[in-house]
């Protein structure tokens, strides 16, 4: 078994594709970031246990789910449907494997109008910070990621807004970890869905912000 930790605030759309199309094997975590459209209610409703963390700030809700997890494998998946659940065996068979440590998803849309583009800008730029300070070989910071559970609980992750994805392969890159990248598909949003990290170019700003400092450290 497989933990799938979905970090959530108000993806009550999306839930039902994302849990409906998980792979056998593979058990949903839903950490619910105080969403107030009963994405909470829905993602049992769909078998996923649910983590209720008060604390705002998509690290508190990625770090809660890593610990309420169990299975020796993890894997993060954003909620919102822009990523296939179907595809998690990418970044988790190397891992299985113990050809990789860490394995994250390297985006590649499946249509001009998947990723905006100051998304994609803020995305390049933390990228190529990231190659320089740690010298692996990312193009993408990877929403979809796998790795085993007790050793990303002991690279002691402190941050618990946007820079936690950052901190993650930045510590694991200090550690030794043998850091991979595999294709994933990037899917358009729905219509009227809007990223809650990288939905407009302040939003990317702030995230590029809080990761800059990751990599400050």
């Amino acid at each position: 078994m497989v933990d799938v930790i979905l970090p959530c605030l108000n993806e009550a759309e999306a839930l039902p594709w994302v849990l409906t199309r998980l792979p056998a094997g593979y058990r949903a975590i839903v950490a619910d970031n105080g969403s107030t459209d009963g994405s909470a209610l829905l993602a049992v409703e769909y078998g996923a246990r649910v983590v209720h963390v008060p604390q705002r700030g998509f690290g508190a809700a990625a770090h809660a789910g890593l610990e309420a997890a169990t299975s020796e494998v993890v894997c993060f998946l954003d909620a919102d449907a822009t990523l296939d659940p179907r595809q998690l065996p990418r970044v988790v068979d190397p891992v299985l494997a113990g050809t990789s440590d860490l394995v994250l998803g390297r985006r590649r849309p499946v249509s001009t109008d998947a990723w905006p583009l100051h998304a994609r800008w803020g995305n390049a730029v933390l990228a190529h910070r990231l190659r320089r300070r740690t010298g692996a070989r990312l193009y993408d910071l990877g929403p979809m990621r796998a790795a085993r559970r007790e050793h990303l609980l002991a690279l002691g992750l402190e941050d618990r807004r946007f820079g936690y994805p950052l901190e993650m392969v930045v510590s694991a890159a200090q550690a030794g970890w043998r850091i991979g990248e595999v294709d994933v598909d990037y899917l358009p949003r729905a219509e009227g869905s809007v990223s809650k990290v990288t939905g407009t170019w302040l939003g990317t700003l702030r995230a590029v912000r809080d990761m800059s400092r990751v990599l400050a450290r």
